[in-house]
């Protein structure tokens, strides 16, 4: 009998980017309310308009309360955009849209923060506000900015990601900041209280790579008793949003990319999870894989995932998986 999601409580997801919050939306929508903690990428943020813009934390949040926009997977459903068409007509910048409601976030976030709040208590008042059942934690309350170094020059991420479409040559990448970013609690006690720790499809160099940047994050998930498994961003050679397949290919691996995100984590996994197009692969892998489809289209194919990651995460957990030897059977 497959085990039950009851039984593999407390979840901790690592997110960033539109794929991680579809993939937790779908572990919000399979575990019990409360299971689920969801550590969120915060080197996206910057400052625009005078005000903190948080886009990896904003897009979980829409996306687990759902009230996302189900084209884009980011912004809110609905939204109106007055203000941008106003402040362009004004001749200020518009390349990056913010729509009258997500605005509406990011004016109480910045007066909240100027109030002497950190980013951890806010982002808890706004999912509550939200009725959101999981816990949402930004990977640090200090600024951690991720710097792009490309053909072109250096450039901060939403000027590499938005405004030039991530056109220039990738090079790789800084985390401005991070050195003076501290461990939050809240993110240390659940990491040492996980039963799973699951890194969601998300871009493992724009949107992992900087919650592992924060001293002392990376080595609890190393420490930790409980299976970590990935999910892979890649699908049949591309990702399925977002630059990373670009950015691989730019740092020279050309193919076999599942096996190149598996090698970019090395010492943290016990498990992988790989799409259906990518079997031809799967025999590569020196750890346990679990081959299916990753394709999140809709809310029951997010859960559907969700319930088959979590199954094998837990047999991960209870020995009954049988293939190459875990990270912690490793000793690693």
């Amino acid at each position: 009998m497959a085990p039950t999601t009851e039984k593999i409580s407390p979840v901790v997801a690592l997110a960033g980017g539109v794929g991680g919050a579809k993939f937790a939306a779908g572990l919000q929508a399979t575990l019990p309310p409360g299971a689920l903690t969801v550590i969120v990428n915060t080197g996206d943020d910057f400052e625009h308009w005078g005000l903190t813009i948080c886009p990896d934390i904003d897009t979980v949040l829409y996306g687990l309360a759902g009230v996302n926009n189900p084209q884009t997977g980011w912004g809110r459903a609905g939204e109106t955009w007055n203000v941008l068409a106003e402040t362009e007509r004004l001749g200020g910048e518009a390349w990056f849209r913010l729509g009258d409601k997500d605005l509406a976030l990011h004016l109480l976030r910045n007066n909240w923060l100027k109030s002497g709040a950190t980013l951890t208590e806010i982002t808890d008042r706004l999912r509550r506000t939200l009725d959101i059942p999981s816990r949402i934690l930004p990977m640090c309350n200090q600024p951690v900015r991720t710097l792009v170094h490309t053909d072109e020059g250096d450039l901060p991420f939403q000027d590499y990601f938005v405004r030039r479409r991530c056109e220039p040559t990738f090079h790789g990448l800084t985390f401005v900041g991070a050195d003076n970013a501290a461990l939050a609690p809240e993110v240390a006690e659940s990491l040492q209280s996980a039963a799973q720790i699951i890194i969601c499809p998300s871009n493992p160099y724009l949107s992992v790579d900087p919650i592992l940047s924060v001293p002392g994050l990376g080595d609890l998930v190393r420490a930790s008793a409980a299976p970590v498994v990935a999910v892979s961003p890649i699908v049949g050679g591309r990702a399925v949003k977002g630059p990373v397949a670009k950015m691989m290919r730019e740092m020279g691996h050309l193919e076999h990319l599942p096996l190149t995100v598996v090698e970019h984590y090395a010492g943290l996994l016990d498990g992988f999870v790989i799409d259906q197009q990518d079997r031809a692969d799967e025999s590569r892998f020196p750890l346990p894989t679990l081959t299916t489809d990753t394709i999140m289209t809709d809310l029951p194919s997010k859960r559907r995932l969700a319930v088959e990651v979590l199954q094998f995460t837990q047999s991960l957990q209870n020995g009954s998986c049988t293939a190459n030897a875990p990270r912690h059977q490793n000793g690693q």
